[in-house]
């Protein structure tokens, strides 16, 4: 039933478009443009800039082949394809989608957790350390920073090979050999943004869990380390979206076809010399990305302020 301050609204309501037209004139007039206003257009804009790859992904991968190279930026008459797209890729051995997403579960996982506990205690060591040699050893890791993958990705197989001659142990196709490389290549950012966090951490926290009787490892997991959580937040983020997808590094480890591949081979595979099938490979690429786009919608908020923790002391 309709309520009694509504109905009587109805009753006492006038067509008045003069009067409404006029009150818009007024409000447009004493519209003043402000820089925040163009702030939020350009913004406005640079969102839809950067969703348009994701669209293009999401409604090609709903298409035949022969309607994405006739058409890419056309709605596909129905997304029925997408789901029949998902189960080609789920069942095709030559992807092997299940054991490639494990497989990158496996990596990334392991390799977040001790880049961030490697880079948290030598950080650490760093800021507390005030020492000629713990300030060269932190330009040393600020240096890996500057440096391209791709001036150490020869020297780096090599490096590789020799530890199994070395050693015996395998290091070539295995899990561990592409964490102990992304752990390599992590620490460099890592180690930077935990030092500055760690810089703005009182030391008297730390003298009082002393006194209290905390030795050195106690002191850093019991009282450092989830004073990092807003840090490690941040860098779970960074260094998860480059490690999950990540291309060049597992094809230099693991190589086309391994039996520890990641997602990102996975979708190469989709690629050949003279066949491409882009529906598949935009399907699974799309597939590929969802983990990370949650990821980042649930983290987004410790992003920033993990980021800029550790700028003022």
């Amino acid at each position: 039933m309709m309520d009694a301050k509504w109905l009587h609204k109805l009753k006492t309501f006038k067509w008045q478009p003069k009067k409404w037209m006029k009150d818009f004139g007024h409000s447009v007039k004493t519209f003043k443009l402000r820089p925040i206003h163009i702030i939020e257009v350009f913004v406005f804009l640079l969102m839809l800039l950067f969703l348009y790859p994701f669209y293009i992904v999401t409604i090609n991968a709903a298409k035949p082949i022969a309607e994405i190279v006739r058409t890419p930026t056309s709605l596909p008459e129905s997304f029925g394809m997408l789901w029949t797209n998902i189960q080609t890729i789920l069942q095709a051995s030559q992807i092997r989608y299940l054991q490639s997403f494990f497989n990158s579960v496996i990596i990334t996982s392991f390799s977040l957790v001790l880049i961030g506990v490697t880079s948290g205690m030598a950080a650490w060591v760093l800021v507390r350390t005030k020492t000629k040699i713990s300030t060269a050893i932190f330009l040393l890791f600020v240096s890996g920073l500057v440096i391209p993958f791709q001036v150490v990705m020869l020297p780096l197989v090599r490096f590789l090979e020799l530890i199994t001659m070395w050693t015996g142990i395998g290091i070539r196709d295995t899990h561990h050999g592409v964490i102990l490389a992304y752990i390599g290549f992590g620490a460099p950012l890592s180690v930077f943004l935990l030092h500055g966090f760690i810089k703005s951490i009182p030391l008297e926290i730390e003298e009082a869990a002393i006194i209290d009787g905390c030795n050195k490892p106690q002191l850093f997991f019991r009282i450092v380390l989830p004073i990092l959580k807003p840090i490690f937040v941040t860098l779970l983020v960074l260094n998860g979206m480059w490690i999950w997808n990540d291309y060049l590094l597992p094809i230099l480890i693991i190589g086309v076809g391994g039996s520890t591949q990641t997602l990102p081979l996975a979708v190469a595979s989709l690629a050949g010399a003279y066949v491409r099938q882009w529906d598949l490979i935009l399907t699974s690429v799309l597939m590929a990305a969802f983990p990370v786009v949650v990821l980042f919608l649930f983290a987004q908020k410790h992003i920033i302020k993990g980021m800029t923790s550790g700028a003022i002391k």
